[in-house]
């Protein structure tokens, strides 16, 4: 596991003094700050529009342990000193931010640390980990930052709200404009439409590049499927509850299911070609770069890849998006998907959690998240802070502009209990289905076999 650590000692009461006489915006308030954050540069009005009071609490002290896998978050605390800006309000806080490589080792170290009563004070979650962490999360209702959250409510447990969404994520599809115009095809609004589409574009450019792929995609690492294998399930029939739903059936993978007739399209896609000629041998930082130089027209990502896509790419001139388009024809509704991303909760095993609380406060307020939210592509999650889409993503809702939103869920608890139980791992099906020899149909009824048990094991009703 490779760590980025960042430690500041708490400043001198003396500083702490001095800071009095300095305007700064009140931790959770509203107020216009005198001095706006680096890189802050948010659209949309601020919540009172008030001049904030000067406001500094010495009597909150302790560590805080702010563990994170995201690296343009990592990037933005560096750059703009996050932990300094914070003991401004708070000068007997230390801060540790624990920079872990991937989610996927964050879930792994998080896992581990749970049931070693050792997690971090104010940990990330993601909506399919709620529920798996929801015993260690403390209640945020009652905090600001939740309340001004236009998504938090909408995943709290149990009446409980134990994260605070970051940002609202927005599902894409990237696309160079100029190579569809090369190639001749216009973007697809139908699933039949994309694969005609990523196969003329595989047999246009693949003729001169062998190593050329119509979609990008970075199987070696198996989670990058997720816009195929998690998302389209709920999307075949606008139901953002499919993963719950699928919990109270014992054959959520029969034919005419949501999940199977999602699965069979991707398997088509998948099995065609126009992903090059070895997946599974790119990872999906590998994938994004080569994308970026144009060696793959096509690459399905979050709003979040913008910025990765911009990082590697010579120009994005000629860079554009688009929904994926599930539906079978043009008489059926077109869908996309919205999901809270990044929920910071407080953990039980805190031993400053009240200080935790008042860090997520202070994150949230204008004093740091307008900065942040404009430094990143994702959308804004707090209405008081609304955020203008960056050009190129805002492309995709030109193109549809009549489309259906699906919010989406990740699963309760019963789900989570039968995906352990059953060992039904979307991200690695989906990673399956580019080896010679894999069979859907029985791997589906195979799934669908365990389910059954699973469920009568469990007395999941």
């Amino acid at each position: 596991m490779e760590e980025h650590r960042m430690r500041k000692k708490a400043i001198s009461a003396a500083l702490a003094a001095s800071m009095l006489a300095v305007s700064l915006a009140a931790c959770g308030g509203s107020g216009a700050s005198s001095t706006a954050p680096a890189g802050d540069a948010a659209t949309g009005d601020t919540a009172s529009g008030t001049e904030a009071q000067a406001t500094v609490d010495e009597d909150l002290s302790g560590e805080l342990v702010f563990a994170i896998w995201d690296n343009n978050l990592m990037e933005y605390i560096d750059q703009n000193d996050m932990v300094g800006k914070f003991q401004e309000h708070y000068p007997n806080a230390e801060i540790e931010v624990e920079k872990i490589k991937d989610d996927s080792e964050y879930w792994n170290a998080m896992k581990m640390r749970a049931s070693a009563n050792q997690l971090p004070d104010v940990m990330f979650n993601k909506p399919f980990t709620l529920s798996r962490f929801q015993d260690y999360l403390l209640d945020l209702s009652d905090l600001d930052a939740a309340k001004n959250n236009t998504l938090a409510a909408g995943y709290a447990l149990d009446g409980k709200i134990l994260g605070v969404p970051m940002t609202a994520g927005y599902e894409y599809v990237y696309y160079w404009k100029d190579m569809f115009q090369e190639a001749g095809v216009e973007v697809p609004t139908t699933w039949e439409e994309l694969k005609t589409v990523s196969k003329t574009l595989q047999d246009y450019y693949g003729a001169k590049d062998p190593d050329f792929m119509a979609i990008a995609l970075g199987a070696k690492d198996e989670w990058p499927d997720y816009p195929y294998m998690e998302f389209m399930p709920a999307l075949v029939n606008g139901n953002g509850q499919n993963w719950n739903d699928m919990a109270k059936t014992d054959t959520p993978f029969a034919e005419g299911s949501d999940i199977n007739t999602a699965y069979h399209r991707v398997y088509d896609l998948f099995t065609s070609g126009v992903f090059g000629k070895d997946p599974l041998g790119l990872g999906n930082d590998q994938a994004t770069t080569l994308f970026a130089q144009k060696k793959a027209a096509i690459i399905a990502l979050g709003d979040w890849g913008l910025q990765n896509i911009q990082a590697g790419a010579e120009s994005t001139d000629e860079l554009g998006t688009f929904y994926l388009p599930v539906r079978e024809s043009t008489d059926e509704p077109f869908r996309y998907v919205v999901q809270g991303d990044s929920f910071m909760g407080v953990t039980t095993h805190s031993k400053n959690p009240e200080l935790a609380k008042a860090f997520v406060e202070w994150f949230y307020s204008e004093e740091w998240y307008p900065g942040y939210i404009a430094y990143v592509s994702s959308a804004s999650s707090m209405e008081n802070f609304p955020k203008e889409k960056d050009p190129v993503l805002a492309e995709a809702d030109a193109l549809q502009p009549d489309a259906e939103m699906v919010m989406y869920d990740g699963g309760g608890d019963d789900f989570t209990a039968l995906q352990n139980e059953t060992t039904f791992d979307y991200k690695k099906l989906g990673a399956q289905m580019f080896t010679d020899g894999f069979d859907l149909d029985s791997m589906l009824a195979d799934l669908d076999a365990k389910w059954t048990a699973a469920r009568a094991k469990l007395g999941i009703q």
